[in-house]
């Protein structure tokens, strides 16, 4: 072997390790604090925090797979076959929940916004529960039947994780895996596309109820990091079908895209839960409430005090409706938005 080709393997794992290990690292404590603070020290019950319970849970899943990619690229033991694939196998279900649930926490907020007084909209985002169900199972019952795909085809257990899955090479698979990321795609950026539309016409916003630009730039910085993750790796799997490409070469590129689109289970915490006023209030404010023994589960108590430093001597009542949904109740914007 050519001894640079071999210094620039040992480079390319070494910034896998090192990548790897910082998602790891970063993310495992983010989301086990998320989960923690959720369960444990939430005041705040609504939809939203449903979703992103189970976004959490989901980045933990997808994070438990990583030591094994740091231990690989690390020490290039011989891993068996078995070993590899169900290590894949993990990774992609939790991968596609994760997008599932961050498409249903946009279609969620952009659904109280635009649609405050549905009572139709409103029974629908009551099942948060068994959609979260629903969305789970999609996961794994359109993930696995992808690792029977040729399984009679011997894989050679040296590459492991260097080499594509056997699965990206078959049309059918590849082709529902782009269109399991595209669909959520479509209604994420139309959500949000409602979502910036209903705050740019809401009386809320422009009676400083609530903040329009920092929503703004919540729902600008949540589609850019899901495109940011998820599109490199799909465009890949999509080239992989494309004729007269060097496969080969593409499997570097392959491996890249795939650790972009784990980077999401660190970023997570920190665009939906960590950045977000009411998520930060009740970090900060739990341990006052029980210091005077009065633990509150009250949804609008705790979204009024999660206001911006300033706008509390405003009124918490809705804002009047004049014209739904051009106009837009602030506690349901709150509520959607974790009062951004």
């Amino acid at each position: 072997m050519n001894p640079n080709c071999t210094n620039c393997s040992s480079v390319v794992d070494m910034a896998f390790v090192s990548i790897y290990s910082v998602i790891f690292v970063v993310g495992l404590p983010l989301n086990v604090a998320a989960l923690w603070i959720f369960f444990f020290r939430g005041t705040l019950r609504s939809n939203t925090i449903i979703y992103m319970k189970n976004l959490a849970a989901s980045d933990l899943l997808l994070l438990a797979s990583l030591p094994l990619r740091v231990y690989y690229y690390s020490k290039r033991p011989l891993l068996s076959q078995t070993v590899c694939e169900v290590a894949g196998l993990l990774l992609l279900v939790n991968m596609y929940s994760s997008i599932f649930l961050l498409t249903c926490i946009s279609w969620d907020r952009c659904m109280a916004v635009c649609f405050p007084l549905q009572p139709w909209v409103q029974g629908l985002r009551r099942q948060a529960k068994y959609i979260c169900v629903a969305m789970w199972g999609l996961s794994i019952v359109g993930t696995i039947p992808s690792y029977f795909v040729n399984k009679a085809e011997k894989k050679n257990d040296t590459l492991c994780f260097d080499s594509r899955p056997r699965y990206i090479m078959d049309v059918r698979v590849s082709s529902a895996m782009v269109l399991a990321f595209a669909v959520p795609l479509v209604i994420m950026v139309t959500s949000s596309w409602g979502l910036l539309r209903a705050m740019h016409q809401s009386t809320a916003v422009q009676m400083e109820l609530v903040n329009g630009t920092k929503i703004q730039h919540m729902v600008v910085i949540n589609v850019a990091i899901f495109l940011g993750c998820f599109l490199p790796y799909h465009l890949v799997v999509f080239c992989y079908q494309l004729q007269g490409l060097n496969k080969e070469h593409w499997d570097v590129v392959y491996r890249c895209a795939l650790l972009l689109a784990c980077a999401n289970a660190a970023l997570d915490p920190l665009a939906y839960y960590f950045a977000t006023e009411t998520f930060q209030h009740l970090v900060t404010t739990d341990h006052l409430f029980q210091g005077r023994g009065t633990h509150s589960n009250n949804a609008g108590e705790t979204e009024y005090l999660a206001q911006p430093l300033g706008t509390h001597h405003q009124p918490t009542m809705p804002t009047p409706v004049f014209d739904v949904p051009s106009c837009i109740k602030a506690l349901d914007v709150k509520e959607a938005t974790g009062q951004l």
